[in-house]
């Protein structure tokens, strides 16, 4: 899933809080909704070599309210985050990264496309969020930082998202999504729908509690 940069950064997981193989930044671009979005991205950070296939069907699949408050957890470089803040012109993008690297290219690349409704704030998970929800969290987890890690984003969800709030996550079979996707079907009441599969990967939709439907 992740590219570590060669031999320097093969000790090295994307998830490191403060990556030591040498720096070789590259631009890369892709469309979004017809708006042509760069890039800047770094070895010993998640696609370093391009956007991978995972993180382009969850993009695909936002489709937030113009005005919703969104967290992109463990944001990379930043492509949902960014992609999120377009889709939501009247809201707020909050992006999470523990990788300094990649925050510091994430804000750069919030920079370079012209985003005025996101920031990028550095910590583990939701530390940097701490007592903030929102309508919508989308993260592609760690996986290979392992099951407990990718537990942590699923049960961190449930004080971070308002009542009507959505989990949007994405995954394949190898990082175990169809194992996630049971753990989600049986702790969260709220329901979960498979909104896109392609190439392995599958986007789950979920909300950990019913909506209130009250007037």
């Amino acid at each position: 899933m992740a590219d570590y940069g060669g031999a320097d950064a093969a000790l090295e997981h994307y998830f490191t809080e403060r990556p030591k193989s040498p720096s070789a930044r590259r631009e890369l671009r892709f469309l979004y909704r017809g708006a042509l979005l760069t890039f800047e991205v770094d070895r010993s950070v998640f696609a370093s070599h391009g956007l991978d296939p995972g993180t382009a069907l969850l993009i695909e699949s936002l489709d937030p309210a113009p005005t919703d408050r969104i967290l992109d957890l463990g944001c990379g470089w930043g492509a949902i985050g960014i992609a999120a803040a377009r889709s939501a012109p009247e809201g707020h993008v909050v992006m999470t990264e523990i990788n300094q690297r990649a925050a510091l290219l994430a804000r750069g690349n919030v920079r370079r496309n012209r985003i005025a409704n996101a920031e990028v704030r550095i910590g583990r998970t939701y530390e940097p969020v701490a007592g903030e929800r929102f309508d919508l969290i989308a993260t592609n987890p760690p996986f290979h930082a392992g099951k407990e890690l990718v537990l942590e984003f699923l049960e961190g969800a449930v004080g971070h998202l308002n009542p009507r709030g959505r989990l949007l996550m994405v995954g394949k079979g190898s990082q175990g999504i169809r194992y996630y996707q049971t753990w989600i079907e049986e702790h969260w009441s709220g329901g979960l729908e498979v909104l896109a599969r392609g190439g392995g990967y599958r986007v789950l939709a979920a909300r950990p509690e019913l909506s209130d439907t009250s007037p």
